[in-house]
Protein backbone atom coordinates (compact mmCIF):
# COMPACT_ATOMS: atom_id res chain seq x y z
CA UNK A 1 0.00 0.00 0.00
CA UNK A 2 3.06 2.41 0.54
CA UNK A 3 4.62 1.80 -2.36
CA UNK A 4 1.45 2.24 -4.14
CA UNK A 5 0.84 5.79 -2.52
CA UNK A 6 4.38 6.70 -3.51
CA UNK A 7 3.68 5.98 -6.87
CA UNK A 8 0.43 6.81 -7.46
CA UNK A 9 0.63 10.93 -7.90
CA UNK A 10 3.55 10.43 -10.26
CA UNK A 11 1.55 8.35 -12.17
CA UNK A 12 -1.40 10.52 -12.12
CA UNK A 13 0.70 13.45 -13.16
CA UNK A 14 2.57 11.56 -16.46
CA UNK A 15 -1.25 10.57 -17.22
CA UNK A 16 -1.98 14.70 -17.03
CA UNK A 17 0.92 15.32 -19.02
CA UNK A 18 -0.20 12.95 -21.83
CA UNK A 19 -3.43 14.59 -22.01
CA UNK A 20 -1.98 18.04 -22.27
CA UNK A 21 0.32 16.75 -24.71
CA UNK A 22 -2.56 14.94 -26.84
CA UNK A 23 -4.63 18.49 -26.60
CA UNK A 24 -1.51 20.51 -27.50
CA UNK A 25 -1.42 18.15 -30.60
CA UNK A 26 -5.07 18.36 -31.60
CA UNK A 27 -4.95 22.13 -31.23
CA UNK A 28 -2.41 21.66 -34.04
CA UNK A 29 -4.41 19.67 -35.98
CA UNK A 30 -7.21 22.11 -35.97
CA UNK A 31 -4.74 24.86 -36.58
CA UNK A 32 -3.80 23.32 -39.50
CA UNK A 33 -7.74 23.24 -40.73
CA UNK A 34 -8.06 26.70 -40.42
CA UNK A 35 -5.06 27.13 -42.42
CA UNK A 36 -1.87 26.70 -40.71
CA UNK A 37 0.39 24.33 -40.70
CA UNK A 38 -0.34 22.44 -44.04
CA UNK A 39 2.62 19.91 -43.30
CA UNK A 40 1.00 15.88 -43.48
CA UNK A 41 2.86 15.22 -40.18
CA UNK A 42 0.88 17.64 -37.92
CA UNK A 43 -2.35 15.56 -39.22
CA UNK A 44 -0.62 12.31 -38.82
CA UNK A 45 0.57 13.31 -35.11
CA UNK A 46 -2.52 12.75 -33.09
CA UNK A 47 -3.39 9.37 -34.54
CA UNK A 48 0.01 8.22 -33.68
CA UNK A 49 -0.43 9.40 -30.34
CA UNK A 50 -3.65 7.57 -29.99
CA UNK A 51 -2.27 4.58 -31.05
CA UNK A 52 0.95 4.94 -28.48
CA UNK A 53 -1.70 5.15 -25.55
CA UNK A 54 -4.75 2.63 -26.52
CA UNK A 55 -1.77 0.04 -26.87
CA UNK A 56 0.40 0.72 -23.59
CA UNK A 57 -1.91 2.75 -20.86
CA UNK A 58 -3.12 -0.41 -19.21
CA UNK A 59 0.36 -2.17 -19.53
CA UNK A 60 1.92 1.21 -17.66
CA UNK A 61 -0.60 1.13 -15.00
CA UNK A 62 0.55 -2.34 -13.53
CA UNK A 63 3.01 -2.43 -10.70
CA UNK A 64 4.99 -5.63 -9.10
CA UNK A 65 4.43 -7.20 -6.00
CA UNK A 66 6.07 -10.06 -4.11
CA UNK A 67 4.24 -13.43 -2.88
CA UNK A 68 5.66 -15.11 0.03
CA UNK A 69 7.03 -18.07 -1.96
CA UNK A 70 9.32 -15.08 -3.79
CA UNK A 71 7.45 -15.04 -6.47
CA UNK A 72 6.94 -11.36 -8.53
CA UNK A 73 3.13 -10.61 -9.21
CA UNK A 74 1.35 -7.92 -11.53
CA UNK A 75 -1.62 -5.77 -9.81
CA UNK A 76 -3.61 -3.05 -12.04
CA UNK A 77 -3.57 0.60 -10.45
CA UNK A 78 -7.59 0.75 -11.35
CA UNK A 79 -8.18 -2.25 -9.57
CA UNK A 80 -6.20 -0.30 -6.52
CA UNK A 81 -8.01 2.62 -6.91
CA UNK A 82 -11.86 0.24 -7.20
CA UNK A 83 -10.54 -1.56 -3.93
CA UNK A 84 -9.26 1.62 -2.09
CA UNK A 85 -12.23 3.84 -3.12
CA UNK A 86 -15.14 1.60 -3.48
CA UNK A 87 -14.92 -0.88 -0.49
CA UNK A 88 -18.91 -1.34 -1.22
CA UNK A 89 -18.75 -2.05 -4.48
CA UNK A 90 -16.08 -4.82 -3.97
CA UNK A 91 -18.51 -6.67 -1.81
CA UNK A 92 -21.25 -6.95 -4.34
CA UNK A 93 -18.82 -7.79 -6.62
CA UNK A 94 -17.28 -10.42 -4.67
CA UNK A 95 -20.31 -12.03 -3.69
CA UNK A 96 -21.20 -12.49 -7.18
CA UNK A 97 -17.74 -13.86 -8.23
CA UNK A 98 -18.55 -16.72 -5.78
CA UNK A 99 -22.42 -17.23 -7.37
CA UNK A 100 -21.06 -16.75 -10.88
CA UNK A 101 -23.70 -14.51 -11.47
CA UNK A 102 -22.30 -11.12 -11.56
CA UNK A 103 -19.45 -11.88 -13.36
CA UNK A 104 -20.07 -14.45 -16.61
CA UNK A 105 -17.48 -14.92 -19.00
CA UNK A 106 -19.48 -12.54 -21.63
CA UNK A 107 -19.34 -9.85 -18.86
CA UNK A 108 -16.24 -10.13 -18.23
CA UNK A 109 -15.07 -10.14 -22.05
CA UNK A 110 -17.22 -7.03 -22.78
CA UNK A 111 -15.95 -5.90 -18.79
CA UNK A 112 -13.96 -3.69 -16.81
CA UNK A 113 -10.43 -2.44 -17.84
CA UNK A 114 -8.17 -2.71 -20.90
CA UNK A 115 -8.73 -2.12 -24.63
CA UNK A 116 -11.80 -4.10 -24.42
CA UNK A 117 -13.38 -1.95 -22.08
CA UNK A 118 -15.46 -0.52 -25.03
CA UNK A 119 -17.23 -3.43 -25.06
CA UNK A 120 -19.24 -3.51 -22.29
CA UNK A 121 -22.35 -4.05 -23.75
CA UNK A 122 -21.44 -5.46 -27.49
CA UNK A 123 -25.65 -5.12 -28.38
CA UNK A 124 -24.87 -1.61 -27.08
CA UNK A 125 -21.55 -1.44 -29.66
CA UNK A 126 -23.48 -2.99 -32.10
CA UNK A 127 -25.60 0.04 -31.75
CA UNK A 128 -23.41 2.38 -31.80
CA UNK A 129 -21.94 1.25 -34.76
CA UNK A 130 -25.11 1.65 -37.29
CA UNK A 131 -24.61 5.62 -36.32
CA UNK A 132 -22.95 8.00 -38.40
CA UNK A 133 -19.19 6.28 -36.80
CA UNK A 134 -19.39 3.58 -39.33
CA UNK A 135 -20.89 3.47 -43.00
CA UNK A 136 -22.97 0.49 -44.37
CA UNK A 137 -22.46 -1.22 -40.79
CA UNK A 138 -24.67 -4.83 -40.83
CA UNK A 139 -27.90 -5.61 -40.21
CA UNK A 140 -27.53 -6.35 -36.48
CA UNK A 141 -30.36 -8.51 -36.39
CA UNK A 142 -29.13 -11.51 -38.73
CA UNK A 143 -32.40 -12.27 -40.45
CA UNK A 144 -31.07 -11.81 -43.88
CA UNK A 145 -27.62 -13.82 -43.87
CA UNK A 146 -26.77 -16.25 -45.72
CA UNK A 147 -26.08 -18.68 -43.22
CA UNK A 148 -26.57 -22.15 -44.44
CA UNK A 149 -29.08 -24.52 -43.18
CA UNK A 150 -28.09 -27.62 -41.43
CA UNK A 151 -26.11 -29.59 -43.37
CA UNK A 152 -26.73 -33.59 -43.73
CA UNK A 153 -24.17 -34.52 -41.89
CA UNK A 154 -23.53 -37.02 -38.57
CA UNK A 155 -23.29 -33.18 -37.00
CA UNK A 156 -25.91 -31.30 -37.84
CA UNK A 157 -24.41 -28.04 -36.44
CA UNK A 158 -21.26 -28.43 -38.15
CA UNK A 159 -21.80 -26.16 -41.11
CA UNK A 160 -19.43 -24.29 -43.47
CA UNK A 161 -18.80 -22.69 -46.80
CA UNK A 162 -18.60 -24.68 -50.07
CA UNK A 163 -14.76 -23.82 -51.36
CA UNK A 164 -15.98 -20.91 -53.73
CA UNK A 165 -18.10 -19.24 -51.27
CA UNK A 166 -15.27 -17.20 -51.28
CA UNK A 167 -13.41 -15.91 -54.31
CA UNK A 168 -10.65 -14.51 -53.55
CA UNK A 169 -6.74 -14.11 -54.89
CA UNK A 170 -4.11 -16.51 -53.42
CA UNK A 171 -2.07 -15.34 -50.28
CA UNK A 172 1.26 -13.31 -50.93
CA UNK A 173 4.02 -13.30 -48.77
CA UNK A 174 4.17 -10.04 -46.49
CA UNK A 175 6.83 -11.48 -44.39
CA UNK A 176 9.39 -8.26 -43.09
CA UNK A 177 12.67 -8.62 -42.61
CA UNK A 178 13.64 -10.94 -39.46
CA UNK A 179 13.55 -7.97 -35.81
CA UNK A 180 16.05 -8.32 -33.79
CA UNK A 181 14.10 -9.14 -30.57
CA UNK A 182 15.06 -8.17 -26.60
CA UNK A 183 15.42 -11.72 -25.05
CA UNK A 184 17.46 -10.22 -21.93
CA UNK A 185 15.00 -7.52 -21.03
CA UNK A 186 12.07 -10.01 -21.48
CA UNK A 187 13.68 -12.22 -18.33
CA UNK A 188 12.50 -9.37 -16.13
CA UNK A 189 9.01 -10.10 -15.00
CA UNK A 190 7.75 -6.16 -14.98
CA UNK A 191 9.11 -5.77 -18.41
CA UNK A 192 8.12 -8.56 -20.12
CA UNK A 193 4.14 -7.76 -18.27
CA UNK A 194 4.62 -4.06 -19.71
CA UNK A 195 6.01 -4.42 -22.96
CA UNK A 196 3.98 -7.45 -24.45
CA UNK A 197 0.50 -7.69 -22.36
CA UNK A 198 -2.38 -5.97 -21.01
CA UNK A 199 -3.72 -7.33 -17.80
CA UNK A 200 -7.27 -6.52 -16.91
CA UNK A 201 -8.57 -5.19 -13.54
CA UNK A 202 -10.02 -8.23 -12.59
CA UNK A 203 -7.24 -10.26 -13.40
CA UNK A 204 -3.45 -10.76 -11.78
CA UNK A 205 -0.60 -13.12 -13.07
CA UNK A 206 2.65 -13.98 -11.77
CA UNK A 207 6.24 -15.68 -12.76
CA UNK A 208 4.76 -19.48 -12.26
CA UNK A 209 2.64 -18.46 -15.69
CA UNK A 210 4.88 -15.62 -16.88
CA UNK A 211 8.29 -16.49 -17.73
CA UNK A 212 9.49 -15.90 -20.73
CA UNK A 213 11.99 -19.18 -20.61
CA UNK A 214 8.47 -21.67 -19.83
CA UNK A 215 6.75 -19.69 -22.73
CA UNK A 216 9.06 -20.29 -25.37
CA UNK A 217 10.38 -23.88 -24.13
CA UNK A 218 7.35 -25.89 -24.40
CA UNK A 219 7.01 -27.53 -27.61
CA UNK A 220 3.44 -26.61 -29.38
CA UNK A 221 4.04 -28.47 -33.07
CA UNK A 222 1.46 -30.31 -33.51
CA UNK A 223 0.76 -33.66 -36.05
CA UNK A 224 -0.31 -33.10 -39.43
CA UNK A 225 -0.02 -36.45 -40.64
CA UNK A 226 -4.00 -37.13 -39.26
CA UNK A 227 -7.17 -38.51 -40.71
CA UNK A 228 -8.95 -35.81 -40.80
CA UNK A 229 -8.85 -31.81 -39.42
CA UNK A 230 -6.36 -30.93 -37.55
CA UNK A 231 -7.81 -27.07 -36.69
CA UNK A 232 -11.47 -26.06 -35.53
CA UNK A 233 -12.22 -22.52 -36.09
CA UNK A 234 -15.74 -20.82 -34.99
CA UNK A 235 -16.91 -17.72 -34.26
CA UNK A 236 -18.55 -17.64 -30.35
CA UNK A 237 -20.20 -14.07 -31.82
CA UNK A 238 -20.77 -14.50 -35.56
CA UNK A 239 -22.79 -11.12 -36.12
CA UNK A 240 -19.44 -9.25 -36.15
CA UNK A 241 -19.11 -7.26 -39.26
CA UNK A 242 -17.24 -4.61 -40.14
CA UNK A 243 -17.18 -0.44 -41.50
CA UNK A 244 -17.72 -1.71 -45.14
CA UNK A 245 -19.97 -4.61 -44.33
CA UNK A 246 -22.62 -5.03 -46.74
CA UNK A 247 -26.05 -5.89 -45.30
CA UNK A 248 -26.97 -9.96 -45.62
CA UNK A 249 -23.54 -10.79 -47.00
CA UNK A 250 -22.30 -13.29 -44.54
CA UNK A 251 -18.52 -12.75 -46.62
CA UNK A 252 -18.41 -9.34 -45.09
CA UNK A 253 -18.88 -10.71 -41.68
CA UNK A 254 -16.20 -12.39 -39.14
CA UNK A 255 -17.64 -15.74 -40.69
CA UNK A 256 -16.15 -14.81 -43.86
CA UNK A 257 -13.04 -13.96 -42.60
CA UNK A 258 -12.56 -17.00 -40.60
CA UNK A 259 -13.01 -19.03 -43.93
CA UNK A 260 -10.59 -17.04 -45.45
CA UNK A 261 -7.88 -17.90 -42.81
CA UNK A 262 -9.20 -21.41 -43.39
CA UNK A 263 -8.46 -21.34 -47.26
CA UNK A 264 -4.84 -19.73 -46.30
CA UNK A 265 -4.06 -22.67 -44.04
CA UNK A 266 -5.17 -25.40 -46.57
CA UNK A 267 -4.49 -24.02 -49.80
CA UNK A 268 -0.99 -22.17 -48.75
CA UNK A 269 0.30 -24.34 -45.82
CA UNK A 270 -1.14 -27.65 -46.32
CA UNK A 271 -3.56 -28.48 -43.27
CA UNK A 272 -6.76 -29.52 -43.01
CA UNK A 273 -9.34 -27.08 -41.50
CA UNK A 274 -13.11 -27.13 -40.26
CA UNK A 275 -14.52 -24.03 -40.13
CA UNK A 276 -18.01 -24.20 -37.69
CA UNK A 277 -20.19 -21.79 -38.42
CA UNK A 278 -23.26 -21.96 -35.94
CA UNK A 279 -24.66 -18.89 -34.33
CA UNK A 280 -24.23 -18.60 -30.61
CA UNK A 281 -24.94 -15.27 -30.00
CA UNK A 282 -28.60 -14.32 -31.47
CA UNK A 283 -31.39 -15.20 -29.51
CA UNK A 284 -35.19 -15.66 -31.13
CA UNK A 285 -34.05 -13.10 -34.41
CA UNK A 286 -32.13 -10.81 -31.70
CA UNK A 287 -28.30 -10.07 -30.92
CA UNK A 288 -27.70 -11.39 -27.20
CA UNK A 289 -24.60 -12.59 -26.06
CA UNK A 290 -25.35 -12.95 -22.68
CA UNK A 291 -25.30 -17.05 -23.12
CA UNK A 292 -22.88 -17.31 -26.24
CA UNK A 293 -20.08 -18.98 -24.33
CA UNK A 294 -22.33 -21.24 -22.73
CA UNK A 295 -23.94 -22.01 -25.61
CA UNK A 296 -21.02 -22.65 -27.56
CA UNK A 297 -19.61 -24.99 -25.41
CA UNK A 298 -21.15 -28.58 -25.67
CA UNK A 299 -20.89 -28.03 -29.87
CA UNK A 300 -17.23 -27.60 -29.79
CA UNK A 301 -17.15 -30.44 -27.58
CA UNK A 302 -19.00 -32.58 -29.43
CA UNK A 303 -17.08 -31.54 -32.27
CA UNK A 304 -13.46 -32.48 -30.94
CA UNK A 305 -14.96 -35.65 -29.46
CA UNK A 306 -16.38 -36.39 -33.09
CA UNK A 307 -13.01 -35.57 -34.61
CA UNK A 308 -10.13 -36.46 -32.63
CA UNK A 309 -7.12 -35.49 -34.95
CA UNK A 310 -8.10 -31.75 -34.21
CA UNK A 311 -5.23 -30.46 -32.01
CA UNK A 312 -5.96 -26.74 -32.44
CA UNK A 313 -9.08 -24.80 -31.66
CA UNK A 314 -9.76 -21.24 -32.96
CA UNK A 315 -12.78 -18.98 -31.49
CA UNK A 316 -12.31 -15.90 -34.35
CA UNK A 317 -13.67 -12.73 -33.08
CA UNK A 318 -13.37 -8.70 -34.32
CA UNK A 319 -12.78 -6.10 -31.15
CA UNK A 320 -15.33 -3.31 -30.26
CA UNK A 321 -13.62 -0.11 -30.02
CA UNK A 322 -14.80 2.78 -29.96
CA UNK A 323 -13.29 5.70 -32.30
CA UNK A 324 -10.10 4.03 -33.23
CA UNK A 325 -9.27 1.57 -35.99
CA UNK A 326 -6.29 -0.56 -35.69
CA UNK A 327 -4.72 -0.74 -39.23
CA UNK A 328 -1.12 -1.38 -40.30
CA UNK A 329 0.61 -1.34 -43.50
CA UNK A 330 2.97 -5.06 -44.97
CA UNK A 331 4.23 -4.37 -48.76
CA UNK A 332 1.77 -1.46 -49.28
CA UNK A 333 -1.39 -3.40 -48.23
CA UNK A 334 -3.46 -2.24 -45.40
CA UNK A 335 -3.59 -5.28 -42.58
CA UNK A 336 -5.81 -5.13 -39.60
CA UNK A 337 -4.05 -5.83 -36.16
CA UNK A 338 -4.96 -8.91 -34.38
CA UNK A 339 -5.13 -9.39 -30.46
CA UNK A 340 -4.87 -12.38 -28.71
CA UNK A 341 -6.77 -12.83 -25.86
CA UNK A 342 -6.18 -15.03 -22.55
CA UNK A 343 -8.27 -16.06 -19.94
CA UNK A 344 -6.61 -17.05 -16.49
CA UNK A 345 -9.18 -18.42 -14.90
CA UNK A 346 -7.89 -16.14 -11.75
CA UNK A 347 -8.94 -12.77 -10.16
CA UNK A 348 -7.12 -10.11 -8.53
CA UNK A 349 -8.92 -10.66 -5.34
CA UNK A 350 -9.78 -14.20 -4.84
CA UNK A 351 -7.54 -15.72 -6.87
CA UNK A 352 -8.38 -19.22 -8.87
CA UNK A 353 -11.86 -19.18 -10.37
CA UNK A 354 -13.10 -22.46 -8.77
CA UNK A 355 -16.10 -22.70 -11.00
CA UNK A 356 -14.24 -22.41 -13.64
CA UNK A 357 -11.46 -24.55 -13.91
CA UNK A 358 -9.00 -25.03 -17.07
CA UNK A 359 -5.94 -27.88 -16.92
CA UNK A 360 -4.32 -25.74 -20.27
CA UNK A 361 -3.95 -22.07 -19.21
CA UNK A 362 0.22 -22.58 -19.37
CA UNK A 363 -0.48 -24.01 -22.57
CA UNK A 364 -3.03 -21.30 -24.07
CA UNK A 365 -0.59 -18.60 -22.89
CA UNK A 366 2.58 -20.11 -24.52
CA UNK A 367 0.73 -20.57 -27.83
CA UNK A 368 -0.04 -16.46 -27.96
CA UNK A 369 3.04 -16.04 -26.87
CA UNK A 370 5.09 -17.64 -29.03
CA UNK A 371 2.88 -16.28 -31.93
CA UNK A 372 2.86 -12.94 -30.68
CA UNK A 373 7.14 -13.81 -31.00
CA UNK A 374 6.91 -14.45 -34.85
CA UNK A 375 4.96 -11.61 -35.34
CA UNK A 376 7.12 -8.95 -33.55
CA UNK A 377 9.70 -11.11 -35.43
CA UNK A 378 8.27 -11.15 -39.25
CA UNK A 379 5.40 -8.43 -38.76
CA UNK A 380 6.53 -5.69 -36.76
CA UNK A 381 3.43 -3.72 -35.37
CA UNK A 382 0.80 -6.74 -36.69
CA UNK A 383 -0.12 -7.82 -32.92
CA UNK A 384 -1.91 -5.31 -30.08
CA UNK A 385 -0.57 -6.85 -27.19
CA UNK A 386 -1.58 -9.87 -25.70
CA UNK A 387 -4.91 -9.20 -23.06
CA UNK A 388 -5.12 -11.14 -20.39
CA UNK A 389 -8.86 -11.49 -18.24
CA UNK A 390 -9.74 -13.78 -15.45
CA UNK A 391 -12.14 -16.29 -16.77
CA UNK A 392 -12.14 -18.78 -19.18
CA UNK A 393 -13.34 -18.51 -22.78
CA UNK A 394 -14.00 -22.33 -23.39
CA UNK A 395 -10.05 -22.30 -23.53
CA UNK A 396 -10.10 -25.49 -21.36
CA UNK A 397 -11.32 -27.37 -23.98
CA UNK A 398 -8.42 -27.52 -25.82
CA UNK A 399 -4.76 -27.01 -25.23
CA UNK A 400 -4.02 -25.16 -28.26
CA UNK A 401 -6.78 -22.94 -27.86
CA UNK A 402 -6.92 -19.29 -29.35
CA UNK A 403 -9.19 -16.11 -28.82
CA UNK A 404 -8.62 -14.06 -31.76
CA UNK A 405 -9.55 -10.48 -32.18
CA UNK A 406 -8.90 -9.15 -35.63
CA UNK A 407 -9.15 -5.01 -35.78
CA UNK A 408 -12.57 -3.48 -34.66
CA UNK A 409 -15.95 -2.73 -36.37
CA UNK A 410 -14.24 0.33 -37.82
CA UNK A 411 -11.64 -1.59 -39.62
CA UNK A 412 -12.85 -2.89 -43.59
CA UNK A 413 -13.48 -6.38 -44.91
CA UNK A 414 -10.15 -5.99 -46.69
CA UNK A 415 -8.19 -5.45 -44.33
CA UNK A 416 -9.16 -7.77 -42.36
CA UNK A 417 -8.95 -10.19 -45.06
CA UNK A 418 -5.27 -9.07 -45.68
CA UNK A 419 -4.83 -9.74 -41.47
CA UNK A 420 -5.29 -13.64 -42.00
CA UNK A 421 -2.06 -13.92 -44.55
CA UNK A 422 0.44 -12.94 -41.59
CA UNK A 423 -1.99 -14.75 -39.21
CA UNK A 424 -1.78 -17.43 -41.46
CA UNK A 425 2.20 -18.03 -41.45
CA UNK A 426 2.57 -16.96 -38.09
CA UNK A 427 0.16 -20.12 -37.76
CA UNK A 428 1.95 -22.39 -39.49
CA UNK A 429 5.62 -21.43 -37.86
CA UNK A 430 4.51 -22.46 -34.29
CA UNK A 431 2.60 -25.01 -35.52
CA UNK A 432 5.27 -26.93 -37.39
CA UNK A 433 7.85 -25.79 -34.56
CA UNK A 434 9.89 -23.69 -36.90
Amino acid sequence: MRRFQKWFPYIIGSILVLLGFYVFCRGLLIAGENGWGGSGFFKKLPGKIEELAVDTYNGVLTWETETETGERSGKSVGRKVVDVLFPPLEETEEEGEKTGDLLTEEQGETGAGGADSQRLSETEADEKMNGSKVVESIDSSGADYETETEPDTTLPYVSAFSNSAIPTPAAESLRQAPQVLPWADMKDFNFLLNQYFILDASAAIDESLLNVDNLMEKDLAIDTDTDGPQILIYHTHSQEAFADSRPGDLRDTIIGVGERLKEILTDQYGFEVLHHTKVYDMIDGKLDRNKAYNLAAPDIEAILKAYPSIQVVIDLHRDGVDDYRFVTEFNGKPVAKIMFYNGLSRTARNGPVDYLPNPYIADNLAFSFQLQMKAAEYYPGFTRNIYLQSLRYNQHLCSHSLLIESGTQLNTVEEEYNAMEPLADILNQVLRGE
